[in-house]
């Protein structure tokens, strides 16, 4: 057994970022700034929006979206019920109605050839989440969209660094909306970001962030500013900060590294794991696409063993391994057991995986000596509880 405890994932920050936030502190600019411009262009060139706006997390993200296209009561939105709880929480606060599709086995991704039987009068959109890093079907999604006049709103908290076909994500004919948390592929400590295509989107989700103004901070104080502004609609306290930006500016060129090293620790992972009976492991689409590898989420088939999956995640804490819970599912929280029961029949796929998926570790300063000690520990923890 290692020595140490290792950690489901862990941020790789270096001396660029550490000195660059050092620099925003001693310059007196800690709030929405010049880095949080340079940020926001670098991340806009990398994916290839038109627009990209920068904010507090993913989850600010999709609200405003939401509110910018004037989602009311008795709008439906399709989505998935393996997420985050903040994709169908947005939902619900800005008044519409999630309506859950099932999800594909293998990927996990949303099942898009499920999508159609679910489309009503009152849809309005289709959020697909790019489950551990893999992109959802997006052709025929689309396709579906334009049948129906429907918006299309990635949520791509997984997703930076994301192909679809050879497109990055952020760069498709829809809304996507990142997440720069501190387990994601790289982070800002927090912070989000809108890519959009559509200018005058962009350009009231700007507004919404920041109470309305017409006028940031930063250009109201600079020297060649004015401190006069006017406020255009009512807003929110959504600006990501320059101390925050200052991390992103030195992770974002290292992201394609990060992935790399995230692919190449999970494929390990496969190939040791490939054939045992009790693991089932998270499989490829099979379009062409660049997976990110954000988690590595085998499912625990627990009826092989004589444990559950909580239990497995605290036998594999005994060996000093951590994991996460990425996800249980939305229909299986407490909530929306009250408020929104779906039966475990009409989702049997996510319910499935609700109760059997883990995170093992991934993150890019992991050696391979940790990774081996992750495969060891789970390989002794079936060993020991196999039936």
């Amino acid at each position: 057994m290692r020595a140490t405890f290792l950690p489901f994932s862990t941020p790789t920050i270096e001396e660029p970022e550490i000195n660059e936030v050092v620099d925003s502190l001693r310059s007196g600019w800690i709030t929405t700034g010049p880095k949080v411009k340079r940020f926001e262009e670098a991340f806009r060139t990398y994916v290839g929006a038109p627009y990209a706006i920068p904010l507090t997390s993913a989850t600010a993200g999709l609200h405003l979206t939401l509110l910018a296209l004037k989602i009311r009561e008795g709008d439906e939105i399709i989505t998935t019920p393996m997420t985050f709880a903040s994709t169908v929480s947005m939902i619900i606060l800005c008044g519409g109605t999630p309506v859950l599709v099932d999800i594909e086995a293998g990927t996990l991704n949303i099942d898009v050839a499920k999508i159609r039987e679910k489309i009503t009068p009152r849809t309005r959109a289709i959020i697909p989440v790019h489950f551990a890093g893999q992109s959802c079907d997006m052709d025929p999604l689309f396709t579906l969209a334009r049948e129906f006049n429907l918006t299309v709103i990635e949520d791509a908290a997984h997703a930076a660094g994301t192909e679809y076909k050879g497109k990055r994500i952020g760069s498709l004919p829809s809304i996507s909306i990142f997440s720069f948390h501190p387990n994601k592929n790289i982070t800002t400590g927090e912070g989000g970001m809108v890519c959009t295509a559509d200018e005058n989107l962009a350009e009231e989700i700007s507004l919404m962030k920041f109470h309305g103004m017409s006028r940031e901070a930063w250009k109201r104080f600079a020297a060649s500013g004015t401190p006069n502004y006017d406020i255009l609609m009512p807003g929110f306290k959504y600006n990501m900060m320059d101390i925050q930006a200052a991390i992103g500016i030195h992770q974002l060129p290292k992201l394609d590294g990060f992935i790399d090293r995230r692919r190449d620790i999970a494929e390990y992972y496969n190939s040791e794991f490939e054939g045992v009976a009790e693991l089932a492991l998270p499989q490829y689409a099979p379009y062409q696409q660049r997976h990110a590898w954000h988690l590595y989420t085998p499912l625990v088939r627990i009826e092989r063993l004589t444990i559950d999956r909580d239990r497995f995640m605290e036998e594999l804490k005994k060996h000093n391994i951590g994991s996460g819970l990425h996800y249980k599912a939305i229909h299986h929280h407490a909530w929306y057991r009250e408020h929104m029961p779906v039966p475990d029949s009409v989702l049997p796929n996510a319910s499935y995986a609700s109760e059997r998926i883990l995170s093992l570790p991934l993150f890019p300063k992991m050696t391979m000596d940790d990774a081996r000690d992750v495969v060891e520990a789970v390989k002794t923890v079936i060993q020991q509880h196999r039936r």
